[in-house]
């Protein structure tokens, strides 16, 4: 009976392999975890309609980014407290300059972040 054949793979090539597949999780890694200050809207938008077409709810789960996609399910961990809320993105924003997420007022709570105003938040992106 036959042995089968051997297949000699080039040692550069697996070390290719390896770099690319390290950099290609690193840089996946680094855009699903994100810190940087966030602030809640306002009761008085209450109704208005959201870039996704739904209108805002201050009682739902809710948030706006910049850029992830309507319906991406994001942890948002407020560094003072350590209270965490999952939120779902369905809006643009925030408008305001050095903030990266803003919240319903029903997600500022559930984290302790009305009584703040703003503050310091680690958004995670969730996996479906």
């Amino acid at each position: 009976m036959k042995n089968p054949p051997m297949i000699v793979l080039n040692p550069i090539l697996l070390m290719l392999l390896f770099v690319v597949s390290v950099n290609v999780c690193a840089g996946t890694a680094a855009m699903d975890v994100q810190t940087g200050e966030a602030s809640y809207y306002a009761d008085s938008l209450h109704g208005n309609k959201t870039a996704s077409g739904a209108p805002y709810d201050k009682d739902a789960m809710t948030a706006a980014h910049r850029s992830l996609p309507f319906d991406t399910r994001v942890k948002v961990t407020y560094l003072k407290t350590g209270k965490s809320v999952e939120v779902v993105i369905n809006d643009r924003g925030p408008h305001a300059k050095g903030r990266i997420i803003d919240l319903s007022a029903a997600a500022a709570q559930a984290v302790g972040l009305v009584e703040d105003g703003h503050g310091k938040v680690r958004l995670e992106v969730l996996v479906p």
